[in-house]
């Protein structure tokens, strides 16, 4: 219900509204509020046109006449919360728990047992349901969790979702309220899925004193919003929806169906919408409002399938229906959500779940059939990566029927280990494609699901058209030049953002302030580094749009490395000078967290003076959520596994505005920071990049810029700041039409020049790229304030793969001559930028261009 009585739509614009609805014609905002209070006839109407489009939906799904649901076990893992919401009586205080004889969290033992129940009455399902971090309100479940060694709530929920996995046999499903990105990263490989209500985006019933919603920092509309986003950018089915009956008005009510209608159209991760109906309970702020009405929440269902549409599968919770069954199932619903047999509906209690025997036959008398399904939709299960993790995969495929995705009715759980996949290090695919992709290139110039792995592309235009329009720059150029000359520490953001659109003589007299700073700060030598670059595999799911280097595992040109093959490499690289392998790879979903530990073993056993420069952020994290381990602890893991310093790519650009278009899954700026600065504060120093010339504007750069300085300025970790201009040519964003074809030549002297001067004094090495730039480019940049050309590199995927022109290997002749076209001298460095030992300056000059001999290795 609404706080203030409802003005009634005309019967013209009801009419009006109906008769779109019964055509198909796609709703506004305010046809939808319309039909949220059809009732009696109207509703009857109503209902008919949103269960034509419910059967067209599931005939295309090839389960016609099938309503499904899940056979489950209520798992309350806590019934602590930070939150303070008006109409709950599932959350509790620790008093209360301690008088009842109960713990703050349910034991190990009690949550198995619970599970263990469940299993041998044929649930498939363990719904984990708990408040929002408890203990970041309540000390005692501070003290429990530090008392059980567990470092937070989560930890614990992933925990208890392996034993029931490995003990059991059921399905996690898990709803632990507000997550992160990275908590998404933690929790999707111990279940199949997960959840979170969205419930209404009436930020007022959270803002405002007497909300139901005041008091509790997790129910604001956009954080909630926000964690549906990230479950579609990791690839995550995730099951949410509106509870109705709150306070929200009909137009707040079907603003939050339009807004989960366009998390789906973006992501296709939502695999459930539940509507569910306001219940008024004792003992609680709400006790005396009134209860949603049957009809009101028909009418939700109805207006739901219509702007969620056919393929949507939508769901009324059939405790909460009375006896309306067939009123439910008119509306358009195509699920009834889990059913126990066992433990109560712990949100509900007051009302039990019906007898599946009588569900089914209160569904049959509506004309369907009601099915089982697991946790994950059918739909989910069929498409496989990267939606399940392959440790999760044994588990589902045990209790799904290889045919429809449903349950197999007749399968009892078994609980199975929850263990990598024996095949992490196998060598397989185009192994020769660091040596191939120079003389037969790439098999096809993007990936064969292009039109799915990355999102709604169509969204995704609408989404990047606002940062594609230039800001107007009024500062004045020559003020800024002449402070940029004078202090450059001083210079104002609207002065730095002038100099960043410079041209002409300006951007001319720009890059000569900025050579002058670089003379003045590291000398005229340019710097370089005889490297390997071995990228150990290229299969990734992880959907970033720029990328052209990542592939599924059954793509042509998809590789995986052995260990034997990575050490390979790596002595080869040490016969020839090198003192640096800088190893990275795609996030491919079959090796463990702890591989990235065993490739740095592997080098440093087989040469243990080689500097290893491995694994970007997006990588660490991968890594850390794998094994469970938090980022402090994994990263002193992998530095005690060989570990020297780690690449400050996956960068791209710091600001989320602009990483949402360019990658579906990568890691929040707010995450890559995290990463980079414990890297640091354990003595593993990084590089830093910028990937600039996409969908970006120099307002962006300005900020990457800025919180670089910061950072250099807290841990002083950088050894050097890296620029990276976008190669457009087979970047998916680019073919799709969104993103620019790179920088221009005056992006690219500009970056360089402000690198320089923006950086000033905190991070004093800026390196330019010839595998992106070329000889020419580069020697130009080295003429714009940058000291350094990178590596020899050896082997080069990824710009090869994205279209880059300037090959994957440079001898040390090359790049002097580089340096030479500069007007400068040269000479090498090591990864922090000190002297090369003497013996390996000599190996690499015996066998400088000698190199492509080595390259191919037998397999």
């Amino acid at each position: 219900m609404t706080d203030a009585q409802p003005v009634r739509p005309t019967e013209n614009a009801m009419r009006r509204a109906l008769k779109r609805a019964r055509d198909g014609v796609a709703l506004d905002t305010a046809e939808a509020a319309v039909l949220l209070q059809a009732r009696g006839e109207q509703l009857r109407d109503l209902s008919a046109s949103a269960a034509r489009v419910r059967d067209a939906g599931l005939e295309a799904a090839g389960r016609p006449g099938v309503i499904t649901y899940s056979r489950k076990v209520f798992i309350p893992l806590t019934r602590l919360c930070r939150d303070r919401c008006h109409y709950c009586t599932f959350v509790t205080v620790p008093g209360k728990l301690r008088r009842e004889g109960h713990g703050m969290y349910l034991s190990a033992d009690e949550v198995v047992e619970i599970a263990r129940e469940g299993a041998a009455l044929g649930c498939k399902e363990a719904l984990f349901t708990l408040g929002d971090r408890p203990e970041d309100r309540w000390p005692e479940a501070r003290e429990w969790l530090d008392a059980h060694g567990y470092d937070d709530t989560l930890a614990y929920v992933r925990a208890m979702a392996i034993r029931v996995l490995e003990e059991t046999g059921l399905l996690p499903h898990l709803n632990p309220g507000v997550m992160s990105w990275t908590d998404l990263q933690r929790l999707k490989p111990v279940a199949p899925s997960l959840g979170m209500m969205l419930e209404t985006t009436a930020t007022r019933l959270w803002s405002e004193p007497g909300g139901p919603h005041h008091g509790s920092p997790d129910k604001e509309p956009a954080v909630r919003l926000r964690v549906l986003e990230d479950a579609g950018r990791s690839n995550v089915p995730f099951t949410t929806g509106v509870l109705i009956g709150i306070g929200e008005s009909y137009e707040e009510r079907a603003d939050a169906l339009f807004q989960l209608r366009r998390v789906q159209r973006q992501y296709q991760s939502i695999q459930e919408v539940i509507v569910q109906n306001f219940r008024a309970k004792p003992d609680t702020a709400m006790r005396a409002m009134p209860d949603a009405e049957l009809e009101e929440l028909a009418a939700c269902i109805a207006v739901a399938r219509h702007i969620l549409g056919p393929s949507a599968r939508i769901q009324a919770p059939p405790n909460l229906v009375d006896s309306e069954y067939a009123l439910i199932v008119g509306a358009g619903i195509d699920d009834w959500g889990g059913v126990s047999p066992l433990t109560p509906d712990h949100v509900n209690p007051e009302r039990p779940w019906p007898h599946i025997d009588h569900l089914a036959e209160r569904t049959r008398e509506s004309g369907f059939e009601l099915r089982e399904r697991l946790t994950v939709y059918p739909e989910f299960i069929a498409r496989g990566e990267p939606w399940l993790d392959p440790r999760l995969l044994p588990h589902v495929r045990a209790l799904a029927d290889p045919e429809t995705g449903l349950a197999r009715e007749d399968a009892l759980p078994e609980g199975l280990p929850w263990q990598e996949p024996d095949e992490g290090f196998t060598a397989s695919g185009r192994t020769d494609l660091h040596r191939t992709i120079d003389t037969e290139g790439r098999t096809g110039d993007r990936r064969a699901d292009f039109d799915a792995v990355y999102g709604d592309w169509e969204a995704l235009r609408e989404q990047a058209a606002p940062g594609m329009v230039p800001q107007r720059i009024d500062s004045d150029i020559r003020e800024a030049l002449a402070q940029a000359a004078d202090d450059p520490t001083r210079l104002s953001d609207d002065q730095a953002l002038a100099l960043l659109h410079a041209e002409g003589p300006a951007l001319d007299a720009l890059c000569g302030i900025a050579d002058d700073l670089r003379r003045a700060t590291v000398g005229d030598d340019v710097t370089y580094i005889v490297t390997r670059n071995i990228n150990f595999t290229n299969v990734c799911y992880t959907g970033c749009r720029f990328c052209a280097f990542a592939q599924r595992r059954t793509d042509a040109d998809a590789y995986t490395l052995s260990l034997d093959q990575v050490a390979d490499r790596a002595a080869q690289a040490w016969e020839v000078g090198a003192t640096e392998v800088c190893m990275q790879g795609g996030i491919h979903p079959d090796l463990p967290g702890t591989a990235y530990f065993d490739i740095a073993r592997a080098v440093k056993e087989r040469v243990p003076g080689m500097h290893v420069h491995a694994f970007s952020p997006m990588e660490v994290v991968n890594g850390a959520s794998r094994t469970g381990l938090s980022i402090r602890d994994w990263l002193a893991a992998a530095k005690e596994a060989g570990l020297d310093s780690i690449p400050g790519t996956a960068a791209e650009i710091l600001d989320d505005e602009v990483r949402w278009i360019l990658t579906k899954g990568k890691l929040p700026a707010a995450d890559w920071i995290e990463v980079v600065k414990t890297a640091h504060e354990l003595g593993l120093r990084s590089s830093s990049t910028m990937m600039y010339g996409h969908v970006d504007q120099p307002r962006h750069w300005l900020g990457h810029f800025r919180t670089l300085a910061a950072i250099q300025q807290e841990t002083g970790g950088f050894t050097e700041f890296v620029t990276l201009p976008f190669i457009h040519t087979n970047a998916p964003v680019y073919l799709a039409g969104i993103a620019r074809p790179g920088p221009t030549t005056r992006d690219n002297r500009a970056v360089t020049a402000m690198a320089r001067v923006l950086l000033h004094p905190h991070i004093t090495n800026i390196q330019t790229s010839w595998v992106k730039l070329g000889a020419e480019g580069a020697a130009e940049m080295l003429r714009s304030g940058a000291n350094d050309l990178g590596g020899t590199l050896m082997e080069e995927t990824i710009s090869r793969m994205a279209g880059s022109r300037y090959g994957s290997y440079r001898s040390i002749e090359d790049l002097r001559a580089i340096a030479t076209l500069a007007g400068r001298p040269s000479k090498p460095r090591t990864t922090l930028y000190g002297e090369v030992p003497a013996e390996r300056v000599a190996a690499a000059e015996a066998s400088d261009g000698h190199l492509p001999e080595l390259l191919p290795l037998a397999e």
